[in-house]
């Protein structure tokens, strides 16, 4: 049956942290995202998510993209894809406009998949496993001292394990002693963990070598984020200097701006956000240049990210075969925020769970996602909609 867009409607989320969290950039006290709603002429929805500042995606989503797409056949996602990127050419090819593309991007996959009856997965090239093994994010700064701090991340992180997750990611680029000893501390308590560590472009060249050294003294599994992104060849140099892989991409959009970053050779695992980097569809073509330089897709989910945009990277990895490849290679990780977030924990009618470090991929229509709308109004900031 042919549909029409009919309606696009947003809701700009927020919600307080029970505790302030830091990282090498900064600190939040709260956490923050943009849904997308789809809706067909017969009445029919998709839910997407974007990622960034929301009241600027809320803007672009409906001053600049909304008009584009009322009255459109919305089964026409691909086309849509680049209808919305070529009219952003002269005035955004990165930043808000890309992120805003990718929430209604993955809401059209959404709408798409509930049409055909189809998990977003299987429209993907097909689903290749049906659990994706997951790492836990957190051990983020505290204000606290930092004498307080490192046992207090040490009790985070082994609660992780507990829960089930065989791969942990800390959060580093404080100062070079605090790093280091949370470093050391981490391996000392942890032996057996894949342990991961995010700077968060953190450090110069020089400070990225030194930790570095210490990465690789203890067996970490990636360093990711060492340094900024914007001189790629670094990347290559630290990775030849350090032997660690390098893992980069979460603040990169586009399949241009990743056939740059990859093309030095310095990085093992690209990280695209799918809430930003220009949603599934271009997703899917990064993936593809990844491939053919044999880097490993592993996509960044924020921690604002809700079950959407979790559920979006879930059903993209599910469908991504690991290239280069094994017949038993270990498959690549999902990222999963440990600490609570009431945009992700409260208003979703179908949790998104992780049991024994590892996500069940949703087999619903679509995302496979059920909003509670009333609870998520409640988190609601801003609520706007745009109708032809």
């Amino acid at each position: 049956m042919d549909q029409k867009i009919d309606a696009i409607r947003t809701y700009l989320l927020r919600a307080r942290l029970p505790e302030a969290l830091g990282w090498s950039q900064g600190r939040v006290d709260s956490c923050e995202t943009l849904l997308v709603q789809v809706v067909a002429d017969d009445g029919s929805e998709g839910w997407g998510e974007c990622a960034g500042v929301g009241a600027v995606n809320q803007a672009a989503v409906h001053e600049f993209f909304a008009p584009l797409l009322i009255g459109r056949d919305p089964a026409r996602v691909d086309a849509l894809w680049h209808t919305l990127w070529q009219a952003s050419q002269p005035w955004g090819r990165r930043g808000v406009l890309p992120a805003a593309l990718s929430g209604l991007d993955i809401a059209l996959w959404d709408l798409r998949g509930k049409a055909l009856g189809l998990p977003v997965s299987e429209m993907m090239g097909g689903r290749l496993r049906d659990r994706v093994p997951c790492y836990a994010t957190g051990l983020y700064f505290r204000d606290r001292p930092e004498t307080e701090i490192i046992p207090l991340l040490i009790q985070e992180a082994e609660g992780y394990v507990e829960a089930g997750y065989r791969a942990i990611k800390a959060h580093i680029g404080r100062n070079l002693s605090y790093d280091v000893a949370l470093l050391r501390a981490l391996r000392t308590a942890l032996p057996d963990v894949w342990l991961l560590a995010d700077a968060g472009h953190g450090y110069n060249l020089s400070e990225a070598q030194y930790i570095g050294r210490v990465m690789g003294e203890h067996g970490y599994y990636w360093f990711e984020d060492p340094i900024s992104q914007e001189r790629p060849e670094q990347l290559r140099q630290l990775a030849d200097l350090t032997g660690l892989s390098i893992a980069c991409g979460k603040s990169e959009q586009t399949l241009f701006g990743f056939q740059s970053l990859l093309a030095t050779g310095g990085v093992s695992y690209a990280e695209p956000n799918v809430t930003y980097c220009g949603g599934l569809s271009e997703a899917i073509r990064i993936r593809a240049v990844a491939a053919a330089l044999g880097v490993i897709i592993t996509p960044h989910t924020g921690s604002s990210t809700t079950m959407i945009g979790l559920a979006a990277a879930l059903h993209f990895l599910a469908s991504t075969f690991r290239h280069p490849g094994r017949a038993e290679a270990t498959i690549s990780l999902l990222e999963r925020n440990g600490l609570p977030n009431p945009l992700r924990d409260a208003i979703f009618s179908i949790p998104l769970e992780v049991d024994d470090g590892s996500a069940q991929v949703p087999t619903l229509p679509g995302l496979g996602v059920v909003l509670d709308m009333s609870e998520m109004r409640s988190f609601c900031i801003s609520e706007q909609e745009t109708r032809g």
